[in-house]
């Protein structure tokens, strides 16, 4: 895993004030954002200075090229004043994320007179912004060496790393929700047109045939998923057969994402699936998540949907996982068991705990297929996208990961703020029992990125709206 964003590297500058030290703030700019691990489209060739400024031949040629290079987002650095119009027209006619932002001017000369003026041409930018109706995003007019710099620009690249994928979203729908589950009703209509999200529907013969002709087929990726999963887990309590009947699986559901280009998948993975083929895909899911294709159980599309905006906003640096919302501990007023049947990924399992194999011990038919295991602890943010009667929001949560109670399946205890809060905003809604986690901090990515997502809004537990807005101004809360 690991994702890199296309930048549209587009410095601006004003004639009335100083050129040279616009090129020379050009230059320390792109230095630093190229230790970033961006890869940047500049504006050299495009005029002699490499540079926005007033001129409408230019912005047609500036916008082409970022076209022509499918950038996923639009740096506007003023290196003086900068020129507020061929800015909101290059960023209009692109339509991907921007970012503002110019160094801190220095102390007027000795005769009085003054270099840049950045700060004053981003006040005029954002404005003329407004007027185009182009959504961007603003880091404090501050130093290149500074923090809040560094923050902002981290948190940008992670911002057009959501929106990019959230904009060229298509889930895999493996058969119908579980018949008892009313909350995993959604709306694929609605989805396409409002967001453009696709759901692309395969059946459970699908998924068996598919399954079967990988066991049979014997390949170089079976016996390598069979020894890994032979590796990782203690598989003591179930037959081969089991391993190589689930290994099979996640290379069925792994090809067929590929085949119909899909980002995720949501798959009935009970009761019908054991009666076609003999096995619980838990531990396939938790495979295929730590490969980069998050995969979530009982049919949740919404809850896909989360697993991949959670894992975009980490740059697909850190794997998430899928989990229920289950009990309070009885003991801590805050702490809370994040649970499922056997599906999170093997990457995250706490240091010391071995994964076991096993059968289902819930299920009537005690399907083999599931994994055991505790998982890591620490920071974890909590994110949930969910909607109904049209309206849509992202839940966004600060968790710890602590040490809790023993239990089945795959868990993690965490603790919060404040359980009750947090409880009454889910139960109220628009939410459900289930829930994405992610080992970093994805909520401030994620609050920006709605920016960008129209009808989708942002809905923070903690921190709130205004302790993340002052984090990225610079604050440490």
């Amino acid at each position: 895993m690991g994702e890199k964003i296309k930048l549209g590297f587009a410095p601006t500058r004003r004639f009335v004030f100083s050129k040279e030290d616009a090129h020379k703030f050009k230059n320390l700019t792109r230095e630093t954002i190229a230790g970033f691990g961006v890869e940047i489209v500049d504006l050299e060739g495009i005029n002699e200075e490499g540079l926005l400024f007033d001129n409408d031949a230019d912005a047609q040629r500036i916008s082409k090229r970022f076209r022509d290079a499918d950038v996923d987002a639009v740096f506007f650095p003023h290196c003086n004043f900068g020129t507020e119009d061929t800015v909101a027209r290059v960023a209009r006619a692109v339509g991907k994320p921007v970012l503002l932002w110019g160094p801190r001017d220095e102390a007027p000369l000795p005769d009085g007179s003054r270099l840049r003026d950045t700060q004053c041409g981003l006040f005029a930018t954002g404005k003329v912004l407004r007027r185009f109706n182009v959504p961007f995003t603003y880091i404090v007019n501050s130093n290149l060496t500074d923090q809040v710099f560094t923050r902002g620009f981290k948190n940008f690249i992670g911002v057009a790393n959501v929106v990019k994928t959230f904009r060229r979203l298509r889930i895999l729908q493996v058969s119908t929700r579980p018949a008892g589950f009313w909350t995993m009703i959604c709306n694929e209509g609605e989805l396409l047109e409002k967001f453009g999200i696709e759901i692309y529907p395969v059946t459970l013969q699908d998924i068996k045939e598919a399954t079967e002709q990988a066991e049979a087929g014997n390949s170089k990726e079976l016996k390598t998923t069979v020894g890994l999963i032979q590796e990782k887990l203690d598989c003591s309590e179930v037959d081969e057969g089991a391993v190589r009947r689930v290994a099979a699986l996640k290379i069925a559901l792994s090809q067929m994402v590929r085949e119909h280009g899909c980002s995720a998948l949501a798959i009935q993975c009970w009761t019908a699936l054991q009666n076609s083929i003999g096995i619980m895909p838990c531990l396939a899911n938790a495979l295929l998540t730590d490969e980069g294709i998050p995969a979530v159980c009982e049919t949740d599309i919404h809850g896909a949907i989360s697993a991949v905006l959670a894992q975009a906003a980490a740059m697909g640096t850190m794997a998430p996982f899928f989990a229920d919302l289950t009990v309070r501990d009885v003991n801590r007023e805050n702490v809370e068991l994040l649970f499922h049947c056997g599906n999170f990924p093997l990457s995250l399992v706490a240091e010391g705990c071995k994964p076991r194999f096993r059968t289902h011990f819930l299920f009537d038919s005690h399907a083999p297929g599931t994994q055991e295991s505790e998982i890591k602890g620490g920071e974890v943010s909590i994110v949930r996208f969910d909607g109904d009667h049209g309206e849509y929001s992202l839940f966004l949560g600060k968790a710890k990961g602590v040490k809790g109670p023993y239990t089945r399946g795959t868990y993690i205890w965490v603790e919060v703020n404040d359980w009750p809060l947090w409880e009454e905003k889910l139960v109220t809604g628009p939410y459900v029992h289930h829930c994405v986690g992610i080992h970093q901090d994805v909520i401030p990515v994620l609050y920006e990125a709605c920016r960008y997502l129209p009808g989708l809004t942002p809905d923070p537990v903690d921190p709130a709206k205004e302790q993340i807005e002052a984090f990225l101004r610079g604050k440490d809360n």
